[in-house]
Order: C-alpha cells, then structure tokens, then sequence
C-alpha cells in the first residue's frame, strides 16, 4: 500500500521474460503492489506507461528499440508522477547518474534479496527512499561544474520530464524554515528519514511532516526533485 491505504500498480519493463519472471515472483510476496503490465522493450514501455498510468514502472535499462533511460525521460515527459526504478545487474554510476538526471527514482540491482527489493519498492512508493550517497555526490559535482545536468532551475521549469517546478512563481526556498532547510540539505546529502531524525533528535514522523511542507512549499514531487533543486540554488556544500 501506499501512504493512503491503496494498491500500488506497478509496469514490468524488461526484455528479457525471466528477468520479468523474477520481479514478478517477488511482488507477489507483497499484495499491495498490482502488476498492471508488463513491456519487453523501451517503446512498449513508454506506450503501456501511457495506457495504463502505473504508480511505479520497473525499469530494465539496457533494453532493444528504446533504452531503459530513454523510456524513462519519454514517460516523465508524459506523466512526471509516475514513479520509475531502474532495475539493472551493474550499479555502474554513470548509468544510474544518467537515468536519476532523466527522472529515474532510483535503482535496484538484480541479485539483491527479495526482501530488500519489497523494502526498497515500498520506500519509493512511500517517497522515502533516499537517493544514495554516491548519485548525490555526483549531482553536487555536476553542478558545481556548471553543467546543471541540461536542467532549468525549478522555478523557470513546467512538470515535465521529471524535473519538478510546478508554476513559473513557485516558492522559492527562502519560505523554508530553518529547521526545513537543514532538513532539506540532508535530503540532498542522501541522508534517510531515519538517519534526518538522529541527526535533529527529532522523531521520523517529524522528519516526514517537515518534508511534506517542504514539498508543498516548493511545489515539488520527491526526493530525488529535492536534490536537484537544493544542488541548483547551493543548498548543499561539499
């Protein structure tokens, strides 16, 4: 389920059937996450994305027609709610940076356990999953660079492709407390709920209510948006 008690659909984008096999067996150790479909490639998978409008879409990257990140920056530009995890046997960085840039939520490598994948899944659904350490790191790098990732920053941008700022004259960051702003820096440092509330001494329902107004006040979607859009304003120092 997620936060509000409901069915999470979920797409299965892989070309290879055992490797759909294998996610499908292990979501159905978990009734709250609906397969809706299933693609075998980028192009079947961006159009089911379309047809079906899934919560959250399982993402194979090295796919034939499409890649799994071109896939993945075609169905954020149709519907940036949609929630997409990379799913792969490497966690080589510069392909998981790639796919985080065009929208991705996350990663999950192939041959963790069952348990960790439904761990990690229900974390995403919920928006708790942090962006790991290593990928936050690479974002800060990027930016400081000045190469930005090709991205605007969220109050000049539209939700599409995944990037986030919702109106032209949303709230910029000087609305945020200043406990909301430590909290986002840590959010963008890859820090977990848990880790944000023994940082604070504050409790994680705490952490998430100051994440929600974050979210509201900036008018974003995720963590992942949170991260881009405090390493463009320079929230984050190294």
């Amino acid at each position: 389920m997620d936060g509000n008690g409901t069915t999470v659909k979920v797409l299965l984008a892989d070309d290879h059937p055992h490797g759909r096999e294998g996610m499908r067996e292990i979501l159905a150790g978990a009734p709250e996450f609906e397969i809706v479909g299933e693609a075998a490639n980028g192009e079947q998978a961006v159009m089911l994305a379309a047809d079906l409008v899934p919560d959250l879409v399982l993402m194979d990257i090295n796919m034939p027609v499409l890649s799994g990140m071109e896939a993945t920056q075609l169905i954020k530009s149709i519907d940036p709610l949609i929630k997409i995890v990379m799913v792969t046997v490497s966690d080589d960085i510069a392909d998981l940076f790639e796919s985080i840039k065009r929208g991705a939520q996350g990663y999950l490598l192939k041959n963790l356990s069952p348990s960790s994948w439904l761990d990690y899944l229900r974390a995403v659904a919920l928006d708790e999953a942090p962006l790991p350490k290593e990928l936050a790191f690479r974002m800060l790098q990027e930016f400081n660079s000045g190469s930005g990732g090709g991205q605007q920053p969220a109050e000049k941008r539209d939700r599409t492709a995944g990037a986030g700022g919702r109106e032209a004259d949303a709230p910029i960051h000087t609305a945020l407390t200043q406990r909301e702003r430590e909290v986002l820096e840590q959010v963008a440092s890859g820090s977990s709920n848990r880790q944000i509330a023994e940082t604070f001494g504050l409790s994680e329902h705490t952490v998430k209510n100051h994440l929600k107004n974050i979210l509201q006040k900036l008018h974003l979607d995720n963590r992942v948006q949170l991260t881009r859009y405090a390493l463009e304003k320079g929230l984050v120092k190294e």
